[in-house]
């Protein structure tokens, strides 16, 4: 494997939920438009919610109307693996988490209008949203 962060398939059915497995350790697919994550517009980082890996920001997300989470390019690169997937018939690229290896969803260059032509379908139930917290210290009027 040679991944950062490794476990047995036992340690992850013991850590994730059920339908968090089936996409994040065997390559599902949650169903469109059932995501947590298709329409949030909060601020913040996308982390992998197997191992809590930062991939993606909000500042590169958009509305694809595609079904699932849009991003026009990871965090940084390094962040997630592209693996040939040629499952179902088609020819695509799939995203991992280059930390664990949990799958992520696809990338497709059909452009969207995005800088990078790139539209990453990530399945919401792959990551965890960390918002992004604007802490305001009140003002002490006698100092």
């Amino acid at each position: 494997m040679g991944y950062e962060v490794e476990k047995s398939e036992e340690q992850w059915r013991a850590e994730l939920k059920p339908e968090e497995f089936a996409v994040l350790r065997n390559a599902g697919t949650e169903r469109a438009f059932t995501g947590e994550y298709t329409d949030t517009e909060t601020t913040g980082v996308y982390r992998c919610r197997a191992c809590t890996a930062e991939l993606f920001r909000s500042d590169e997300k958009f509305h694809s109307g595609c079904g699932w989470p849009s991003f026009w390019a990871p965090l940084a690169e390094g962040r997630v693996e592209y693996i040939e997937d040629t499952s179902h018939g088609m020819k695509r690229v799939e995203v991992r988490c280059a930390t664990c290896g949990s799958h992520l969803g696809h990338v497709f260059g059909d452009g969207y209008g995005t800088p990078t032509g790139q539209r990453y379908c990530i399945n919401s139930i792959s990551l965890k949203l960390e918002p992004t917290t604007t802490a305001t210290t009140p003002t002490d009027p006698s100092q």
